[in-house]
């Protein structure tokens, strides 16, 4: 897929630091960790990758708006687009060197996501979509998978860690889901979980107390993919609000009321 100029620029600086991160991966074992919070730690390798990507960004696109995990919120002259960037997505599996992590870049234009790349850098697959132009990994076009029947699907969510004030409803979630289908996996990574559902991997995805960077750029690729994405409570917006539900048309109904308990 030819994509926008946009669109090149963020895969160029995803490419890049994902280079970075993949050297780094290979010698975790030395990395300096300083912990952020329990159970959330932050590494020089994300650090670096942040300041790869926000080198990168802004020397292309110089007047754009920044939300970064690492670095936070800049407003840019332009207030109508901002990069949305989660340098190290499953930073937690990085350090215990588990090849499951991504690199996500979003683009925010006047509140609505338009871009996004999510690139799983250790099995060098690059996920990415643009609003109206289908989503792709690597040079393969995206579909959100066609299974219908709850019984059959996979679901993906992020189980609470460090005695979060959510586990008890995502215990709750797992008592009413697993019956009805085919298993629930916690990988450690919503962004790929996100891209994951836009490839057909996963059938749906669902998580609370989410933060933007982490799910941006997979919003717009689910969507892309042909997925439906929603919150979990009533007027809630996922990337304001924090809680997301993302699914195939088919099963998405079902899904929902099984989560919000309706």
């Amino acid at each position: 897929m030819q994509g926008s100029a946009n669109l090149n620029i963020m895969i160029k600086a995803a490419r890049k630091a994902g280079r970075s991160l993949v050297k780094d991966f290979r010698e975790v074992e030395n990395l300096q960790v300083s912990m952020k919070g329990a159970g959330d730690f932050v590494s020089r390798a994300d650090t670096a990758a942040e300041d790869i990507i926000r080198t990168e960004l802004r020397e292309a696109r110089p007047n754009y708006g920044w939300l970064g995990e690492e670095t936070g919120e800049e407003a840019g002259e332009d207030p109508t687009r901002r990069w949305i960037v989660d340098p190290l997505d499953g930073t937690t599996n990085f350090l215990h060197g588990l090849p499951h992590w991504a690199v996500s870049i979003a683009l925010e234009h006047k509140g609505e996501i338009v871009a996004g790349v999510v690139f799983d850098a250790a099995k060098d697959e690059m996920f990415f979509a643009e609003k109206g132009a289908g989503a792709w990994m690597n040079d393969r076009r995206l579909r959100v998978s066609g299974r219908s029947r709850m019984v059959e699907c996979i679901f993906a969510t992020g189980v609470p860690f460090a005695a979060k004030k959510t586990l008890p409803a995502t215990l709750q979630d797992l008592a009413r889901l697993m019956p009805h289908c085919a298993g629930v996996r916690r990988w450690g990574s919503a962004a790929l979980d996100l891209a994951y559902v836009a490839a057909g991997r996963y059938d749906g995805y669902w998580e609370r107390e989410i933060n933007a960077w982490d799910m941006a750029a997979g919003l717009v690729i689910v969507r892309e993919a042909g997925g439906l994405v929603g919150p979990l409570r009533e007027g809630h917006d996922p990337l304001v609000h924090g809680d997301v539900l993302v699914a195939n048309e088919a099963i998405y109904n079902s899904f929902a009321g099984i989560i919000r308990n309706t």
